[in-house]
């Protein structure tokens, strides 16, 4: 039953059975007989089907709240059972913000220095991405904003606030600033990130409360990108302190504060809400705990 629960999953997050099928590692007919298995065992069809995937009946909708339920369950109880018998092991997966992955790197090695059979799986993800992956089980826990949008019902640890930099080329016009505001910033050519992203859209709020429009004439979902494409020229981009700092070592580049904003949105660890946790996730909450700088 589990098996087939998870073939649900899968089936529901994928929207096609070809996709679903590759990503549990099985083949298209034994995904498609484990489905019609589980609605004869359930007494209900859960899938329209077609010439194609036709979406989840009502029924199907209802049991896919169950069925993410009974196997995130299922997964808990075989990590506490685990845990007791083999002490602290297992494997994490966390997805995370862009802007926040040297964050991400940090809990991994401290985590793993205290618990080194914990291994982990580290992804860059935009934050309604993370939200979707923690409901569909591909992901333990992520990394991402907790006060800017709705989160829904899940665990926090904050982190830290975030601040913004200005990186341009050491060359550049306001590369000996001290500081600058978010109206200095108009007539600059800027590469940020990609809409999608809830960093951008906090920039691109910023930048209409200074009367201004956050046109970018190069987006991209990667940092590095940004960051390399400042490297060749007079382009600027705007990053969180921590990320700039890190991209921008041993490079010919300047890092200039943004006016401070007393809103700085604070970005920590999130998991499923769950009583209790299991012991692999409740140490994770824990070292982000210890991890968190002072408000």
């Amino acid at each position: 039953m589990i098996a087939k629960l998870e073939m649900f999953i899968a089936l529901a997050r994928e929207q096609h059975f070809g996709r679903a099928a590759v990503s549990l590692g099985i083949t298209q007919p034994t995904l498609s007989t484990g489905i019609r298995q589980l609605e004869e065992q359930l007494g209900v069809k859960l899938v329209q089907r077609g010439s194609r995937f036709g979406g989840l009946t009502p029924e199907g909708q209802r049991a896919l709240v169950w069925a993410r339920q009974i196997v995130g369950d299922t997964r808990r109880l075989r990590d506490e059972m685990r845990a007791s018998r083999e002490g602290l092991a297992g494997h994490l997966r966390l997805a995370v913000i862009p802007t926040a992955l040297t964050w991400a790197s940090t809990l991994a090695a401290r985590f793993n220095d205290r618990h080194p059979r914990v291994t982990f799986t580290v992804l860059s993800r935009a934050s309604a991405d993370i939200l979707t992956m923690l409901d569909d089980l591909e992901i333990d826990a992520g990394i991402s904003y907790l006060d800017n949008e709705p989160l829904g019902r899940v665990t926090t640890r904050p982190l830290y606030r975030e601040a913004y930099q200005l990186v341009c080329r050491e060359d550049h016009p306001l590369a000996d600033r001290e500081t600058l505001d978010w109206a200095e910033l108009g007539s600059l050519k800027l590469c940020l990130l990609t809409p999608e992203m809830q960093n951008r859209r906090i920039i691109n709020r910023q930048f209409m409360e200074a009367g201004l429009e956050a046109g970018a004439a190069i987006e991209s979902n990667s940092t590095v990108v940004l960051v390399s494409n400042v490297l060749t020229g007079d382009w600027v981009t705007i990053l969180p302190t921590d990320l700039a700092g890190f991209l921008a070592e041993g490079k010919p580049l300047s890092l200039v504060p943004l006016a401070s904003d007393s809103r700085a949105h604070e970005v920590g660890l999130i998991a499923p809400w769950q009583e209790p946790y299991t012991p692999v996730l409740q140490a994770l909450l824990d070292e982000a705990q210890r991890l968190a700088r002072p408000a």
